[in-house]
């Protein structure tokens, strides 16, 4: 394998492995600064000598072990070895004879799960919710700050200043890193729920790159909100979250073409939809509506998945309950993206003039002057009017501000296909 291509598989690695790398490491240092800056020390390690030495079978195991003598080695350096760190150094050293599969299982709790207690801990309300959102998106997503600036879209710097921050409060506060009970744990589920989500959605649509989705992230974000519903069984909002996941994953296989060329969801193959996730996000949504009370965020966007998933051909969606559930959330939970897919589902149930004239008031806010999105929908819309000069600019605009390769084609070949109509 070349130095490239050794390369490559690392990024690859460390994708999959530092949320789990990091989030096993602050269970022992307690320090989630400390933990990543560790996590960080053994990637540097990898890219010193994988290259020569080869990427070894358990490439997790080898990084946690790596990570585990920084840390001996740290303490050792700056001499403060009270009784807390002589404890901790003496328990580092007896697993430094571990196995790869020990120190495998060394990282896997069943419900006490050091991802979740990760997430709890960086959605800790000492922090704003800005902030525990971008934490534990670069803690247990393995985004980039310029990701999450994107996702947020606000500058990079001002992402960046969240996460520093919020890694020295959490450090300055000494948060205890757990799992809460009661009334602190139900406190903090709101932010949790939207952490898991944004995760699971930059796997499904992922902000930058070269690949249309990165399914390990929806896979861990959908693991994260399994665990997330057995510990919650109560609470309406976590069964809406696992089945607007479940749904929305049943579609991965039909999302791209042999290429990896993006399909988009009126021209997938549905008989590639896993039928089996649409029947347990079906089950997670009939939990959450049987719990009752008034429908929340992702009870609602739940039940927009579910006319889609409902539907086997495209001709028989339900648009118009689709619709009236946009416009439902637009009521609750009120913001330009969420108006923005309220436009598309208006166009489809009462024709584009209809989603055009609500995208246009949007415009005039400039609200999403820099979401990619936008112009997208407003040139499909301008297209289907046939008005193609107008949406080859809106496609060739959209294609510009996005960071995704895929989408960027795909966008550039609805432009070319409205010059040649």
């Amino acid at each position: 394998m070349g130095a490239a291509e050794t390369h490559q598989a690392i990024d690859a690695v460390w994708r999959i492995e530092s949320p789990r790398l990091i989030a096993g490491l602050a269970r022992i240092v307690r320090d989630v600064g400390v933990a990543e800056d560790l996590a960080h020390d053994a990637l540097v390690a990898a890219l010193e000598q994988w290259p020569e030495s080869g990427i070894p079978r358990n490439p997790g195991a080898w990084l946690m072990a790596v990570a585990k003598h920084r840390a001996i080695d740290g303490l050792r350096r700056t001499k403060l070895l009270d009784r807390k760190h002589e404890e901790l150094g003496y328990d580092l050293e007896t697993r430094r004879a571990e196995t790869a599969s020990g120190l495998d299982e060394a990282l896997d709790d069943d419900l006490g799960d050091d991802l979740l207690r990760l997430i709890f801990t960086a959605c800790h309300p000492v922090l704003s919710s800005e902030a525990r959102v971008a934490l534990t998106l670069r803690l247990l997503g393995g985004l980039t700050t310029d990701e999450i600036a994107r996702a947020f879209l606000v500058p990079e710097p001002t992402i960046a200043q969240r996460i520093v921050r919020a890694k020295r409060t959490l450090a300055e506060k000494q948060v205890p890193y757990v799992v809460p009970r009661g009334a602190e744990r139900s406190a903090r589920l709101a932010s949790v729920i939207e952490v898991i989500y944004l995760i699971f959605n930059e796997g499904y649509s992922a902000t930058a790159g070269d690949d249309w989705m990165r399914p390990t992230l929806c896979e861990e974000a959908l693991r994260l909100g399994r665990v997330l519903a057995e510990l919650e069984p109560q609470a309406p909002e976590v069964h809406g979250l696992v089945a607007l996941m479940e749904i929305q994953a049943s579609r991965l296989r039909a999302r791209s073409g042999p290429a990896g060329e993006p399909i988009l969801l009126l021209d997938q193959n549905r008989a590639l939809w896993d039928r089996l996730l649409i029947r347990r996000g079906l089950a997670s949504l009939d939990r959450a509506e049987r719990l009752g009370g008034s429908k929340g965020t992702y009870v609602l966007q739940a039940a927009i998945a579910a006319c889609h998933a409902r539907a086997n051909v495209a001709t028989e969606t339900d648009w118009q309950r689709i619709a009236r559930l946009y416009a439902e959330l637009v009521r609750i939970a009120p913001s330009p993206v969420v108006e923005l897919n309220l436009a598309v589902a208006e166009s489809m149930a009462y024709g584009p003039q209809k989603g055009l004239d609500r995208v246009d008031k949007l415009m005039a806010e400039g609200s999403l002057k820099s979401y990619h999105l936008f112009p997208s929908v407003r040139g499909d819309f301008l297209m289907k009017l046939g008005r193609f000069e107008e949406a080859r600019r809106e496609f060739e605009s959209a294609a510009a501000l996005t960071r995704n390769a895929r989408e960027r084609a795909l966008l550039l070949e609805r432009a070319r296909a409205c010059s040649a109509t």
